[in-house]
């Protein structure tokens, strides 16, 4: 999630198709009523609103079964109890429509001669397009040790492993020592993976992602699935709930590499996340909860005949903040605030040994942060806002990077309708609008690129970007 040009917003947009037949879909008299989604709802039989304010977010109830394993603690959780022919898979994908447009971009004064100058103008592209393509393979291997695998690629078919673990659940029969190794979404206050926002300005939280202009940390963000092992843990409602994980610093990626080709360094990040529930009293139910990041990073490396072979000089970044939840009658609001910070030597790219920071190389910090609402009308029908925020509170140079560099305002609204949703198949209907305002770089996305520049010259300008997506989502 390094940038975000037209040519690459395609691959973070999992929904959306023309207006019409949107507003057609909604006047349609309204369907029977849905039995359950894939690949549980085969295995379980129950309705959908069992487990979901509307897929693939997950309720309290499907919270719950998410931390026993993906089972229900009955007889029928062991694989072996099951039909031969049950297969536990979903696959989904996203025929769509979309416009992509963005402001202040480089455009070159003679097409196929930057030589010549450019100017700032304005992009944008739309057409019809296909999301990319999930297979997600879940369930349990016997009762009490569950798994996931998740090839995943992008709209051209690119694939690579999202998720895969093993967990092993009730540890000395108690829900409150669960282990899981191999690679995973973190536990974080608001699943990205799950998000109903799809769009390429509205597909994901850019708090999750973010890194300052002209920061050297490879670290792509707490929103990137990691590799290591986890220990979490539950009451029987989910209402209390810990995780911990132990991390390879390589956020993420296999090999023991950056997705950049940096060789890692042999260090590990450490995650955790604690989450308490509570009844309020007739007035819903609610969360608050606290969560942290801490890693690492090499700012050199040591070689063999010229070559690296592994990062040395680790420097720490830590990723740390609070959430909060409200669920009450048809509405859900729910907040999560980001503190973010980088070292010093880290940040400016410089080897400790032989470096010395000057006078305006400093750490870099930021505040950030987005407030998301949503009506539910009904399991079949939801309506989305969301506003987000990023503030830098201190930039890692400030002899090249203007104070508010990177500082961005998004905000995206979505209705999301289902007109079927069976044990065997769903489908999605949504329309979609987000617009990002953020100050001084080319092109959003979480990791920034370089200043505006007119001619040559670089300044600070305003960039406005903006995703307006139609489509079908559906899994089967």
């Amino acid at each position: 999630m390094n940038s975000h040009l037209p040519s690459k917003m395609v691959d973070r947009i999992v929904a959306t198709v023309p207006a019409l037949i949107l507003l057609a879909a909604v006047l349609l008299p309204a369907p029977k009523p849905a039995n359950a989604i894939p690949a549980f709802a085969r295995k379980y039989g129950l309705p959908c609103s069992a487990c979901h304010i509307g897929w693939p977010e997950l309720n309290n109830f499907g919270q719950v079964f998410r931390d026993n394993g993906y089972q229900m603690m009955n007889e029928r959780d062991s694989p072996i109890t099951r039909d031969p022919s049950y297969f536990p898979i979903t696959v989904r994908i996203t025929p769509q429509w979309h416009r992509e447009s963005a402001n202040n971009q480089i455009v070159d004064d003679n097409a196929g001669h930057p030589e010549d100058g450019s100017h700032p103008g304005t992009l944008t592209t739309s057409g019809f397009d296909l999301s990319g393509l999930d297979l997600w393979f879940a369930g349990t291997l016997y009762k009490n040790v569950s798994f996931s695998v998740l090839p995943s690629s992008n709209s051209t078919a690119s694939f690579h492993f999202e998720n895969a673990f093993v967990r092993f659940d009730n540890l000395l029969h108690s829900p409150w020592l669960n282990f899981k190794v191999g690679k995973f979404e973190l536990d974080l206050p608001v699943s990205e993976k799950r998000l109903l926002t799809l769009s390429g300005d509205g597909g994901f939280y850019y708090i999750y992602h973010f890194t300052p202009l002209n920061d050297a940390n490879p670290f792509g963000g707490i929103g990137d699935n990691q590799l290591g092992v986890e220990l979490a843990g539950h009451n029987a409602n989910s209402y209390t709930r810990y995780t911990f994980a132990a991390l390879s610093s390589v956020d993420g990626n296999v090999g023991l590499t950056y997705s950049n080709g940096q060789v890692a360094g042999r260090t590990f990040d450490y995650y955790g996340h604690f989450e308490q529930g509570f009844n309020t009293f007739g007035n819903g139910f609610m969360k608050v909860g606290a969560y942290a990041y801490f890693g690492f990073a090499p700012t050199f490396f040591e070689t063999s005949a010229g070559t690296a072979f592994y990062g040395r000089g680790n420097k720490s970044f830590t990723r740390a903040g609070a959430e909060w939840k409200w669920y009450f009658n048809k509405f859900l609001v729910k907040g999560v605030y980001l503190h973010g910070s980088d070292n010093a030597f880290l940040a400016n790219g410089l080897d400790p040994r032989t470096g010395t920071l000057s006078p305006t190389q400093r750490a870099p910090k930021w505040n950030g942060g987005f407030l998301e609402g949503q009506y539910i009308i009904s399991p079949q029908w939801i309506i989305i806002a969301r506003w987000e925020t990023v503030h830098m509170a201190q930039q890692a140079d400030v002899s090249i990077t203007p104070g508010d560099t990177g500082n961005l305002n998004a905000f995206t609204i979505a209705n999301r309708w289902y007109p079927f949703m069976f044990s065997r198949a769903g489908l999605a209907l949504q329309q979609e609008y987000s617009f990002v305002r953020s100050n001084g770089v080319t092109n959003q996305g979480g990791a920034f690129g370089s200043l505006c520049t007119d001619a040559g010259r670089a300044f600070n300008c305003t960039i406005s970007s903006s995703s307006l997506l139609f489509g079908f989502d559906f899994d089967f």
